[in-house]
This record gives structure tokens, C-alpha cells and sequence, in this order.
């Protein structure tokens, strides 16, 4: 076993400097190929199956893949197909785990599983430790004001779990931000997080979008592919705009967050898929629900741990600190010295509604930016929109 793994590793590590992903739901199979392919500048990355390879790939390209023939999730001349169609340059070849001696593999399986056990203890005892609240904002969000904490303590709270979380707040105010966050908190946050937009895709593509199609599933079908949950795989399914769905597509995902599921269509083939969901609204869901638009019964299942986002306007203290976080970007993204903002211009941007929230501040300050030129400073009269009169003059 150890002579053949080793062959057919170091025939595609030795000489490869870029990374290697091994797909196999075989733990101990994973273990005897990283274990023997030592090449030289080589970095091995480990997938438990044909969906988790995929996903794997969205985020570290590979120059090379050993694909099991006997993954658990799909068929492994289709993920090799789909390898090849995206990434043409990436080697793949097969290798087949029954060809592991059976009696070596038994017994190492309970070495292998008392080290899973150790292993979800630590993951565990991590996680609850990053989910505990704190004064520390969550990742990629700015501000410490009183209503925003309150957001951190609920995200920090839900990220260790797999509990399905709902986020509401208006338009521009960092739903995907938070999301990302408890993604990044979670023990998934070595796997895939995806995005949809809900309301983006148009209603015909919406369902292959998420759930796959195999080829000539429909008119222009030439190749399969694999949905954003299946792609999702081990990691979180962030679905934006959800009260966008339409009816139709509501059944199936309530059916796929009810058993965990996958159907792709044209195939009656299903697929079970581990993926959390973090789903974002800025309509009122329930409002929605009353005027038979959404249905309750999803809504239910979505909003078991709902997280609402304040509006900038409620956030009182935090525009200094985000209008500080701006123009540092904007500034490094320019390679121009810092820019701060005058008494005059940071008192305009505090007593407005900010009714585009956060995005629109960040809109207000790039303009603003450009505006005040080689300026080190900007000014009341840069962070105006159109034909606004300047309320605060320069002292």
C-alpha cells in the first residue's frame, strides 16, 4: 500500500513548486498521500470529497489534484471533467483507495479517530473561545457605538454553531460584512464561504444556480455543474436578499434546509451536503409572510437566530471612526499621505440621516477625496452631494 501511494504521489509532487489538493473521503487514504508526497516547494491541501474539492479550488488554485475514483459524493470523471473545463492548466490524476490494504486500514482507523476526537475537542474549545463576546469588533466591521456592540455579542454568540442566522437591516449598513464575520469566527472558516444574491439572478437560472444541473438538463445545459450549495461544502451558504425568492424556489430550499439534501436538475441523483446557512434581508420578512409573499414556515427556519443591523443614523460616535477607516484606504489605495477631515466637514457628516447608511458614507468620503486633490485635509465644502448647500462653515 505504502510503496503504491508513494509511486503515485511523488509522480506528480516531485517537481511541482505550486500547491497539490488530494480529494478523497478515505481520512486514512488522505494521510498516506501527504504523507508520501514530500516534493520539493510543495503544498498539499486535503478534500473529503468531489464538492469540497470544487470549493477548495474557488479559493487555493492548484497545479496539480489526486482525485479518488471512489469519492462520496459524485462521480469522480464528472469532478475531473468540471476540474478541466475551469482550470485547463491544473494536472489531474486519479488514484483508487481500495487499492489500500484493507487490514492496515482498519487498524489504523482507530488511531485515526481517537485524533479526530482530540482534534474536535480543540476545534470546540476554539471556537467557543472566538464565539465568546468581548469589547473587539467583529472582522471587517468599524465602530464601537452601543448599538453596534450589541450585533458583535450576537454574532460572536451564534458563529461557533451551525444555527441558521438571519440578518436584517436596511440597505448599505454591512449585512454580508457580519455574515463574512461569523463565517470567519465559525470552525468552518477553512472552507468555502458563498455568496448569492437572490434577487440578482434572474428567476429561470435561479434554481440550477443552486442547486447544479448535469448536461442537457435544459436548452444550453453543454456541461454540468455543480449549484452554489454544493460548492458551499463544508463551509457557509450566504443567500442575500432572501425576501426576493421567489414562491417556487422557497419550497425547494425549505426542503433542502429540512434534510440537508442536494437534487440537481435533470438528475436523480441526491447528494447530502453539509453547509450553513446565513441568509440577509432588508424587507420585513414577516410583513412579507401577512401578504402571502414568503412563506411562514421558511421564514421560521430562516429566522431562528435573528441578528438586527442599526442604521448608521442610530449609530451615534461611530462616523468619525468609519470616515477614519476610508480615507486610510483610500489614501494607501492612492499612495497618498493620510487625509483627515476638518472639525467643519466631520461635524456636516454627523448630522446627516445617511440614508444609503454605511455604503453611502463611503461614497460621500471617495468623492470627497478626489475632490480636495493634493489637499491633505477635506474640507465642509468636499463631502457636499449635488447641488446641497455647505450648513457649516470653516472656523
Amino acid at each position: 500500500m505504502g510503496e503504491t501511494m508513494a509511486a503515485t504521489a511523488q509522480s506528480i509532487v516531485w517537481g511541482t513548486q505550486g500547491r497539490i489538493l488530494i480529494a478523497s473521503g478515505n481520512p486514512e487514504f488522505r494521510r498516506q498521500m501527504a504523507m508520501h508526497a514530500k516534493g520539493p516547494a510543495a503544498q498539499l491541501e486535503e478534500a473529503v470529497g468531489g464538492a469540497h474539492a470544487l470549493a477548495k479550488l474557488v479559493q487555493f488554485p492548484c497545479d496539480g489534484v489526486l482525485l479518488d475514483r471512489q469519492l462520496p459524493d459524485l462521480d469522480a470523471e464528472e469532478v475531473a471533467s468540471m476540474i478541466r473545463q475551469k482550470y485547463p492548466r491544473i494536472e489531474v490524476t486519479f488514484v483508487d483507495s481500495k487499492e489500500a490494504g484493507r487490514a492496515s486500514a482498519n487498524a489504523d482507523a482507530d488511531a485515526d479517530a481517537d485524533d479526530s476526537d482530540e482534534i474536535s475537542v480543540d476545534t470546540m474549545e476554539m471556537t467557543e473561545e472566538k464565539a465568546n463576546p468581548s469589547d473587539e469588533n467583529l472582522p471587517g466591521m468599524i465602530g464601537r457605538s452601543a448599538a453596534i456592540r450589541k450585533t458583535y455579542e450576537l454574532a460572536k454568540l451564534v458563529a461557533g454553531r451551525d444555527t441558521t442566522v438571519l440578518v436584517m437591516g436596511e440597505t448599505g449598513t454591512g449585512k454580508e460584512v457580519v455574515a463574512q464575520a461569523i463565517h470567519a469566527l465559525s470552525a468552518r472558516a477553512k472552507n468555502a464561504f458563498v455568496a448569492v444574491n437572490c434577487a440578482a439572478i434572474p428567476e429561470a437560472l435561479l434554481e440550477a444556480e443552486l442547486f447544479g444541473h448535469v448536461r442537457g438538463a435544459f436548452t444550453g445545459a453543454v456541461q454540468s455543474r455543480l449549484g452554489r450549495i454544493h460548492v458551499a461544502q463544508g463551509g457557509t451558504l450566504f443567500l442575500d436578499e432572501v425576501g426576493e425568492l421567489p414562491l417556487s424556489m422557497q419550497a425547494k430550499l425549505l426542503r433542502f434546509l429540512q434534510n440537508g439534501e442536494v437534487q440537481r436538475l435533470g438528475s436523480s441523483d441526491v447528494y447530502r451536503v453539509d453547509v450553513r446557512v446565513v441568509c440577509a434581508t432588508n424587507v420585513g420578512l414577516l410583513e412579507q409572510v401577512q401578504a402571502k409573499q414568503f412563506r411562514q414556515d421558511l421564514y421560521y427556519r430562516l429566522a431562528v437566530f435573528p441578528i438586527e443591523l442599526p442604521p448608521l443614523r442610530n449609530r451615534t460616535g461611530d462616523v468619525a471612526e468609519l470616515a477614519d477607516h476610508f480615507l486610510k484606504k483610500f489614501s494607501d489605495e492612492a499612495g497618498f499621505p493620510l487625509k483627515k477631515l476638518t472639525p467643519a466637514a466631520l461635524g456636516s457628516l454627523e448630522q446627516r440621516r445617511w440614508p444609503g447608511n454605511v455604503r453611502e458614507l463611503q461614497h460621500v468620503l471617495e468623492r470627497a477625496f478626489i475632490l480636495s486633490g493634493n489637499s491633505r485635509e477635506i474640507c465642509a465644502q468636499h463631502v457636499q452631494m449635488g447641488n446641497e448647500a455647505v450648513e457649516v462653515r470653516e472656523v
